[in-house]
């Protein structure tokens, strides 16, 4: 198979492109043959060896990649309700690597059936993994109850451009979004079911008052230390990663007990391990989402080997919507 390796840790231009044997599945496995791998941040953080030193994660040489969209190439045993040739989605497995590859194995719970969506593949596979996510992050961590509101930071990120459509789904009655103030423009043309976004350098003030019952902050730094102030009592802020680059934020405990609210962590790769049944469920959201036109975002394809491309766009910040690779345009 063809695959994309970050030979060691360091910049993009440590990803090249191999050829290694081809993978066969195992009991519960499905082997896909790959026709579109995303690119997401948390790619990058483990290119460049931020959770080198976290025990049980991936080493170089490693293949990037968290999600693959593609059609099911062979079933190992015990698997059933798939079919050879059936158009497919998924979840990497492991430490969230893998997906950067002409063909991937992967956990059946973490597999969902795309046939017959009608949905453009690459935009399925920017989207329902990270869709899927956003419906554990709500329904599972946040508890989001019909009738609440949403603030998203990051609004148009890959991972938060999820977070409003499956909010609508779950019954939220607002969903306000943050970006920074050169993503302004691009925000007023998104179809992102948003009812506002705003510049995230003018908060709180800009939002005058209005106070939120679940913040979904995958941006961290000065954006999270903001965020309390838009809280309430019975607010929920889950922190869902660090794009800020900031590993030294902290929070202190005593202001969380005197406003009566939660700070919460949602890392996929170590809650979904003890709820695959959550993944399941938020995969089958995902797709009626992504088929509702609820998570409509610009994907760019290219091909494995400007991988490094993909990368240095990414890091650039400046990206709008998500990258997704293939292994032949």
């Amino acid at each position: 198979m063809r695959a994309i390796q970050a030979t060691q840790f360091g910049s993009p231009s440590v990803l090249t492109v191999v050829d290694l044997p081809d993978p066969t599945p195992g009991p519960g496995q499905i082997a896909i043959d790959v026709t579109h791998a995303a690119v997401g941040l948390i790619d990058l953080l483990f290119r460049q060896g931020q959770f080198k030193d976290v025990p049980g994660m991936a080493q170089p040489p490693l293949i990037p990649g968290l999600e693959v969209a593609g059609t099911v190439r062979a079933l190992g045993d015990g698997v059933t309700g798939f079919a050879i040739g059936e158009n497919v989605v998924s979840m990497s497995a492991g430490a969230g690597t893998g997906g950067y590859a002409s063909v991937y194995i992967a956990p059946v719970h973490g597999v969902v059936s795309i046939e017959g969506s009608n949905v453009d593949p690459a935009l399925v596979v920017a989207m329902i993994p990270n869709a899927a996510m956003a419906h554990v992050a709500l329904s599972l961590v946040a508890k989001l109850g019909k009738g609440e509101s949403v603030l998203v930071h990051g609004a148009l990120g890959g991972f938060s451009s999820a977070f409003p459509g499956i909010a609508r789904q779950l019954g939220a009655s607002r969903v306000v979004g943050t970006v920074r103030s050169g993503k302004l423009e691009t925000a007023a043309h998104t179809k992102l079911p948003y009812d506002r976004i705003v510049d995230s350098s003018e908060l709180p003030g800009v939002l005058e008052g209005e106070k939120f019952d679940v913040i979904i902050d995958p941006v961290g730094g000065a954006v999270r230390g903001q965020s309390f102030a838009l809280m309430k009592p019975g607010s929920r802020l889950i922190v869902a990663g660090n794009a800020s680059g900031d590993w030294a934020h902290s929070v202190k405990t005593n202001d969380l007990w005197l406003g009566s609210t939660t700070v919460a962590g949602f890392n996929a790769g170590a809650l979904l391990p003890l709820h695959p049944q959550a993944l399941r469920r938020g995969l089958e959201a995902a797709l009626k989402a992504v088929a509702a036109g609820l998570c409509d975002i610009p994907v760019d394809v290219l091909p494995f080997s400007e991988a490094v491309t993909a990368h240095e766009r990414m890091e650039s910040r400046d990206l709008c919507g998500r990258i997704v690779l293939t292994p032949e345009l």
